[in-house]
């Protein structure tokens, strides 16, 4: 299981209300965007959701403004485990990542520096072999949509470990068998 660490760490259940925060945070405050609530408001929103709507055990939601960069933490790590949360807390933060993954594509179409419609190999190592299909390459759109084709997991990997042990030699491999 791969681990990350990552500003805001967020547990399961929290995750489409630590992506609205991030988003409005990285879209800047504009006159129709309410601002962020102060720590105060959110401590009381992550009180409300894991101890009365027992929505999770634990939360940690991080706020980045041009003054600088808040933490909020609530709740423990997990049922029966003691320990308190922080802003240094480790989660597994799954499907939240295609929120970043894809604001990051957004941001690189929009400087240039990638383009959607060409190849996706364009992009991997000299030598990484993509599927094609009747000719066509596989593009970052296609990625993106989850339009290329690609099964969900790759085949090539420990289904008891799944990410932990998965190296990028095995992730380059894995196209090229598909």
């Amino acid at each position: 299981m791969r681990r990350t660490r990552v500003l805001p760490g967020v547990a399961r259940a929290s995750c489409a209300f630590a992506a609205f925060l991030v988003v409005q945070t990285l879209a800047g405050q504009t006159a129709k965007t309410p601002p962020v609530p102060p720590n105060p408001d959110i401590l009381k929103m992550l009180v409300d959701r894991i101890d009365a709507n027992r929505q999770s055990v634990g939360m940690v939601v991080g706020v980045i403004e041009p003054g600088g960069r808040r933490i909020v933490a609530y709740g423990k790590l997990d049922q029966g485990d003691r320990r308190m949360l922080n802003g240094d807390t480790v989660f597994e933060i799954g499907s939240v990542t295609k929120v970043f993954t894809s604001l990051l594509l957004s941001d690189m179409v929009q400087r240039g520096e990638v383009s959607l419609t060409g190849p996706v190999s364009r992009y991997l190592p000299a030598g990484v072999k993509t599927p094609q299909r009747n000719g066509r390459q596989i593009t970052l759109l296609d990625l993106a949509t989850h339009t290329s084709g690609l099964p969900r997991m790759p085949t090539n990997f420990n289904p008891d470990k799944p990410y932990a042990d998965y190296t990028d030699a095995q992730l380059y491999e894995f196209p090229a068998s598909y």
